[in-house]
């Protein structure tokens, strides 16, 4: 049996760069975070005893005939990737739900590819490695509008400034801090769940259709990265990051009609007015999370504000996608 842990994550600055359609003309990058609230996967050969060659289990319970009949696309594409046609059972558990913009389906693919390396024996795969597999996969195999943080971000973890080439290759740079200033960046993040959940699909379809009319405002997004990094790395007051996230997100705003909705902008407006500095939703938008950069000292009015949300805490994960547990017997192929 292997167990993976792999993070979810945040992205600050430059969402919407990491799309081919952007990155391949014009270079992208973002400064992001992994989280640790995780994305857990447990596999192991399934014996030849039972009626179905394998079963996965995530929200729903798939027993099939054969792996080509597994109707989760990411499962699927991965053991047809990895050459896997042997019985298996794959189980899912996650800290958070799905649909919410914290990259929860390219944590997935990044965890699950990383045990079924485990699994075959294979050489232990780098973080580059891991997140350009699960990028191929999602995108090429499973024909899923995704751009190409949230893998990097799962398997990398830690806070990153991440930049795109227009070969597609990736660039990943820690963004080192003092220990005092981490800890009074953390405790400025506050995340707050909206109740609503979204194909982020269908959100970033309409903005990919509108990069050509939106050139200007994406190019000032990913203007947007240099000058947050200049802020962490500094010795200013950090509130200037959270004023720099609210221009950020009234910029994302125009990129999409799906990006907010009346009811996530009543709440930023609620949680503005009780402190916070600036916010954005995670992900393409539409719902989910909503992150809030809010000074220590107004934590409590927001949360108050905000009180009918789910506050959920957490801080920046430095491990990555990682195997907590790997028993050499499931090494061993049934016959």
């Amino acid at each position: 049996m292997i167990i993976s842990r792999t993070p979810y994550r945040l992205s600050f600055f430059g969402g919407g760069t990491d799309y081919p359609e952007w990155y391949r003309e014009h270079g992208g990058a973002v400064l992001s975070a992994a989280i640790n609230r995780h994305c857990y996967l447990t596999c192991r050969w399934l014996p030849p005893f039972f009626a179905h060659r394998s079963r996965i289990v995530y929200s729903r319970i798939e027993d099939v005939p054969d792996n080509g009949a597994i109707r989760h696309p990411a499962v699927r594409e991965i053991l047809r990737f990895l050459g896997i046609a042997d019985g298996i059972e794959i189980h899912h558990a996650g800290d958070l739900p799905k649909m919410t913009g914290l990259g929860t389906s390219s944590s997935f693919a990044v965890g699950l590819l990383h045990a079924l390396h485990r699994m075959l024996d294979h050489p232990a795969p780098t973080p580059l490695q891991l997140a350009q597999e699960a990028i191929h996969v999602e995108r090429d195999l499973c024909r899923e509008h995704v751009g190409s943080q949230d893998q990097t971000a799962a398997a990398f973890g830690g806070l990153n400034h991440i930049r795109f080439a227009a070969d597609g290759s990736l660039d990943v740079t820690p963004v080192g801090l003092p220990e005092e200033r981490l800890a009074a960046f953390e405790s400025s993040l506050m995340l707050f769940f909206t109740g609503f959940s979204r194909y982020a699909s269908e959100v970033v379809t309409e903005q990919l259709g509108n990069i050509p009319r939106k050139t200007r405002e994406l190019a000032e997004m990913a203007a947007m990265v240099p000058e947050g990094l200049r802020i962490l790395r500094g010795n200013g007051d950090l509130a200037d990051f959270g004023r720099l996230l609210h221009e950020s997100w009234m910029l994302k705003r125009s990129l999409s009609s799906r990006v907010s909705t009346p009811g996530i902008d009543a709440m930023y407006a609620t949680a503005r007015t009780a402190g916070a500095l600036g916010g954005k939703i995670a992900g393409a938008g539409g719902g989910g999370f909503l992150l809030l950069f809010v000074p220590p000292d107004r934590r409590g009015s927001v949360r108050n504000a905000l009180s009918t949300l789910l506050h959920v805490p957490f801080r920046i994960d430095f491990t990555g996608s990682r195997i907590l547990y790997a028993n050499p017997a499931a090494l061993e192929t049934p016959t």
